[in-house]
């Protein structure tokens, strides 16, 4: 009912705007036989303001794919570049959140991993608003940033790694099926800094997916009955994300393209010496305010990759 009562509002929304350009030629017509220059900067306004309507309803068409009008989890991970690496997973963190408090979106933090001596090794954050997956789903992959290492006290510059993984939030039993008896729990006390028991009780869950083998970890609650609500939500997500990949793959043999592997596909580097830039790899999009991109001004990288793989995104759809 919920995917029906949106196609509907699609509908009538470019029905409207079909009906107003029917009244446009009217009203342009009506302007040369009255010659009247009112009634012509009455079209003018019109005109601007139908395209500025196509446009919205345009840009909306990239966001038709199954899951685009889901809430999205986040998951991030350092990569190569220790301590540098997962201070990027932290700074890479707070873009993602500054850029959800730009929309206005709701976040939530669903699971973080500390670093031994500073960052964060992993995160799992939450995004709700809409569509937000499908604007998201533009973020997966490698990110790459360069600049003055504030932990090498020779003040050398490091390339440091992280993944993004960007998951839609599903429903079990709607979306996803799954058999209890697949799904194995462990639980174990969460820590802290180092290492250290940060509780008494085993609160932190592990849920494995038999089958898949895809295991999710949750420590950030205080009691086991919510991290293991988290862990499942973030269990169901990937295990969509994962058939999804697989469609894409299916979809580019097809094509005969070349699929990277998940850690070789980088798609953005972020220069902060020996000069300021953010390159999209993919749309070969540059700015040079990078500040203001790790301050959560992303929209002009995810609308570039949303239109460059419009054609990709109905032709999948439609398979």
């Amino acid at each position: 009912m919920r995917d029906l009562a949106a196609l509907k509002q699609d509908v009538e929304e470019w029905s409207a705007l079909e009906a107003r350009v029917v009244d446009l030629a009217e009203l342009l017509d009506l302007s040369i036989e009255e010659k009247d220059n009112s009634l012509l900067d009455s079209f003018h306004q019109e005109v601007a303001d139908i395209e500025t309507e196509f446009e919205t309803l345009r840009f909306r068409l990239m966001l038709s794919g199954e899951f685009d009008d889901r809430d999205s989890i986040i998951a991030l991970h350092a990569g190569a570049g220790g301590v540098d690496s997962q201070d990027w997973v932290r700074i890479l963190m707070r873009m993602y959140l500054k850029w959800a408090e730009r929309r206005g979106f709701k976040t939530q933090v669903l699971d973080v991993s500390q670093g031994e001596e500073g960052g964060v090794k992993s995160a799992v954050i939450q995004i709700s608003g809409d569509h937000v997956y499908g604007y998201l789903r533009s973020e997966r992959g490698v990110h790459r940033l360069v600049r003055i290492s504030p932990f090498d006290g020779n003040h050398a510059r490091h390339t440091s790694f992280a993944l993004a993984e960007v998951m839609p939030e599903v429903e079990e039993g709607v979306d996803v099926e799954i058999n209890p008896d697949d799904i194995k729990m462990d639980v174990f006390r969460a820590g802290g800094h180092g290492g250290q028991n940060v509780q008494k009780n085993s609160t932190a869950v592990r849920l494995t997916h038999i089958p898949s083998g895809i295991k999710v970890v949750c420590q950030n609650e205080r009691s086991q009955h919510q991290n293991r609500e988290i862990a499942m939500r973030i269990l169901l997500a990937r295990l969509i994300e994962s058939e999804l990949k697989k469609k894409e793959e299916e979809l580019a043999q097809i094509r005969g393209e070349h699929i990277s592997p998940e850690w070789g596909n980088q798609i953005r580097s972020y220069i902060l010496h020996p000069y300021q830039m953010v390159k999209d790899h993919r749309t070969d999009l540059t700015v040079s305010s990078a500040d203001a991109v790790l301050d959560g001004d992303l929209d002009e990288f995810i609308n570039s990759y949303l239109a460059s793989t419009f054609g990709d995104t109905a032709a999948g759809a439609t398979a």
